[in-house]
């Protein structure tokens, strides 16, 4: 099947041929129209605009609408306030870890959800708007099953795969231990990273993103390659806790959660 443009351009040549040839039957006005039957003549600029612009359509060259972006203040990282599905950032943050007594940045990180259902919950949960972000508003968030994402993005230039799946596991195992009165669960933890191999490599601004789908399934994708996919309730409300529960990641990001919350009402 001819393209638009291909149509056009063979139009054009063979017009431009006919001419050469002295074999121009057709007259054309100052205006572009045939003076014969009164049909537009496509002019060769229009023929070149339409193959570019058909060319760079296809090359995928044409600009994209620009996305705004919020910048994490400690490192720099910045986060789209929107993603191509439609979730929209909540909140950004960092997460931090005590080594040799200094608190070391391992990655910043950036809270996604899908806005419409988080209002829907807090509507019928909560019902109306309060002064500040309550513990029942960030209950609701972990026990639901409503579409988050969580980015992180590496800022420890030494991180391994190795050192993540450790961090994951305790972090992990905590919040279930939390969730369930002091129970662990290290199968079901070990899930999470369990199958990242050592030998990707993480370097500065490599990307790792865990998101809730609906129906409580976890799927965590490193640098856009999906190492795990588990539906489990518990796992979903322990990974969440890990952010908006009672002992955050980070403090100031579980409060702009909390008002971003409040924005829905």
């Amino acid at each position: 099947m001819e393209t638009v443009a291909e149509n056009v351009t063979v139009k054009a040549q063979t017009s431009m041929q006919e001419k050469v040839n002295g074999i121009d039957h057709q007259h054309k006005g100052t205006n572009g129209v045939n003076c014969e039957n009164g049909t537009k003549v496509v002019e060769e600029s229009t023929v070149e605009k339409v193959q570019e612009t058909v060319g760079k359509e296809a090359e995928g060259e044409l600009p994209k609408e620009e996305v705004a972006v919020e910048v994490e203040a400690k490192t720099g990282v910045s986060f789209p306030v929107k993603l191509d599905d439609g979730k929209q950032l909540m909140s950004i943050g960092l997460r931090k870890k005590s080594m040799l007594g200094m608190g070391i940045k391992i990655y910043s990180f950036g809270m996604y959800a899908d806005n419409e259902k988080l209002k829907d919950l807090m509507r019928s949960k909560i019902g109306k708007a309060l002064g500040k972000p309550t513990k029942d508003m960030y209950q609701e968030v972990i026990d639901s099953d409503a579409a988050m994402m969580v980015r992180l993005v590496i800022v420890f230039s030494s991180l391994t795969m190795n050192m993540v799946r450790k961090n994951f596991d305790e972090g992990l195992g905590a919040s279930i231990k939390k969730l369930t009165g002091g129970k662990k669960n290290e199968e079901l933890t070990s899930k999470v990273m369990g199958a990242a191999s050592d030998d990707i490599k993480l370097t500065t601004g490599s990307v790792i993103e865990i998101s809730r789908l609906p129906g409580y399934i976890l799927q965590t994708k490193v640098m856009d390659e999906v190492v795990s996919k588990v539906e489990s309730e518990l796992l979903c409300r322990a990974y969440t806790y890990m952010y908006l529960g009672d002992d955050p990641f980070d403090k100031d990001a579980k409060e702009k959660f909390g008002m971003s919350l409040l924005s829905l009402f």
